[in-house]
């Protein structure tokens, strides 16, 4: 049973320019919360800053969303950080978002829109940048706390106070912490890997990192 979740914030980013190990790029991860609803598309949020479309945006990875309640884990361990919804980058910032209860293929209807998780979302360097320390990365490695990226099937508008309302799942589908889990502590599972790559609701994208891995 998925635990009724609603938006506590939109949140979408302007173009940023960030420094790394000498080398200047742009991101979109500094989200920030809007007070209007925000455009669900197909592709990506409607105004929403997608730099780097190989890890971002895209059929399989429309929209991010994470779940407020992860938070204070993470305020312990960087406790000179203001957190802000938004944080870790994700356009619908969520109550109740629990990922060894959501499953990959899991629709949702939510606002205008109707969305589906496709995958969970794997940490980089980039989010190091935002937190002002890569010890972020493995932080949340060494937890189930991954986020979801969203498919929209149908686009439309939502806004803070929407309730997700769940309208189909697959009980024989894996949770996203199970798949999650695949690049932690089940990196040789070989029954999970195999399982993972037959489910067809995950994104291919994830698929290839996993066959990437076994290799």
């Amino acid at each position: 049973m998925v635990n009724k979740m609603k938006i506590l914030s939109v949140n979408i980013a302007e173009k940023r320019e960030i420094t790394r190990n000498g080398r200047t790029r742009f991101t979109g991860i500094y989200k920030n919360p809007v007070k209007t609803s925000i455009y669900l598309g197909e592709q990506d949020v409607k105004n929403d800053a997608v730099v780097d479309r190989k890890y971002h945006g895209g059929e399989n990875m429309a929209v991010y969303a994470y779940g407020k309640n992860n938070y204070p884990f993470f305020e312990e361990l960087h406790p000179d950080l203001k957190f802000t919804n938004g944080m870790f980058g994700e356009n619908l910032t969520l109550s109740n978002l629990n990922e060894t209860e959501i499953k990959i293929g899991d629709t949702f209807r939510v606002g205008e829109a109707i969305i589906q998780v496709s995958q969970p979302r794997l940490p980089c360097a980039t989010l190091g940048v935002r937190f002002g320390s890569q010890k972020i990365v493995k932080q949340l490695l060494n937890t189930s706390f991954s986020g979801i990226y969203f498919r929209v099937l149908q686009e439309g508008n939502v806004q803070k106070d929407d309730e997700l309302t769940l309208i189909k799942s697959d009980e024989d589908s894996m949770t996203l912490a199970a798949v999650f889990s695949l690049f932690t502590t089940n990196k040789k599972n070989e029954k999970m890997i195999k399982k993972a790559l037959s489910l067809d609701l995950l994104s291919e994208r994830l698929k290839g990192d996993i066959r990437r891995k076994l290799k």
